[in-house]
């Protein structure tokens, strides 16, 4: 049975008697992800703004299709990886993200909410993600799986912009974020600001293929510089004036689409026990 559309989906909107009533019945409970870093010139820093949209439209999917979903406070600051130098950027290192997460996750289970997935938006909470959260399934076999929404993402845009495009569209300050961001926030990205492709940066003589790797005589090695050495305004390899909302709003409902299916699959296969 479908729940009513003004369902509460938020956490932080349900009252304390709304929150009793409910978690005994262990819903499932999304956790948003995200990072607040250089995204290119023309797009937000705040990531975590399209992390913790995208997981409320998935929650909502979700109850579509009966499965009773809230959504956690979204965490706003990502783990520290390559981009502790963008100016105004906010990030904790490993482990203290590590031990938040653990903390926070602890914090639902102890209440009974062991159903649980992460709705991550940003590529330096993944090693943090595995780490809190294998814990929970080989001490206690609580199974909490994370959703990588752009991972995800890149993996769709082929099949909504083609294979060519795709290519050269996808990569850091471009697809899939802009695209989400443009339909998403119309009104905080800066179309006019967004910059032509710039070379390959050169680390040592190596060409920097990616955030924290150069090739060396077709070898990857691993360099770890901050991302002003490799992408100095902030876009790495995808060329952002390919973006587009229409881009955006295909992805935004692949992924929501996806993003359900993937929570009634996880909740039929880790039924809520009272």
């Amino acid at each position: 049975m479908t729940t009513a559309p003004d369902t509460k989906v938020r956490m932080a909107e349900l009252t304390g008697a709304e929150a009793r009533a409910l978690y005994p019945s262990n819903p499932v409970v999304l956790l948003p992800m995200g990072s607040h870093e250089d995204q290119g010139p023309h797009a937000p820093m705040g990531d975590f703004l399209s992390a913790d949209a995208m997981a409320g439209r998935i929650a909502r999917r979700a109850e579509q299709s009966g499965v009773r979903t809230v959504v956690a406070p979204v965490l706003p600051f990502g783990g520290a990886d390559y981009f502790g130098s963008s100016p105004g950027g906010i990030c904790l290192t490993q482990s203290t993200l590590r031990a938040v997460l653990s903390d926070m996750l602890g914090c639902l289970v102890r209440h009974g909410l062991t159903r649980l997935i992460v709705i991550n938006g940003h590529g330096g909470n993944v090693q943090a993600i595995h780490d809190a959260t294998q814990p929970f399934w080989t001490q206690r076999q609580i199974l909490i799986p994370s959703f990588y929404l752009w991972r995800v993402g890149y993996g769709l845009l082929p099949g909504i912009v083609g294979e060519a495009k795709a290519k050269l569209a996808a990569g850091h300050g471009a697809d899939p974020l802009t695209s989400v961001a443009m339909h998403l926030f119309p009104d905080l990205v800066r179309p006019d600001l967004i910059p032509d492709p710039e070379p390959l940066q050169q680390i040592m003589g190596m060409p920097a293929t990616a955030f924290g790797v150069a090739r060396f005589e077709g070898a990857e090695i691993a360099v770890p510089v901050e991302y002003h050495e490799i992408a100095p305004l902030g876009v790495r390899a995808g060329d952002a004036r390919l973006c587009s909302p229409e881009t955006g709003a295909a992805l935004v409902e692949q992924l929501t689409d996806l993003g359900g299916r993937f929570v009634a699959h996880y909740a039929r296969h880790n039924p809520a026990v009272g």
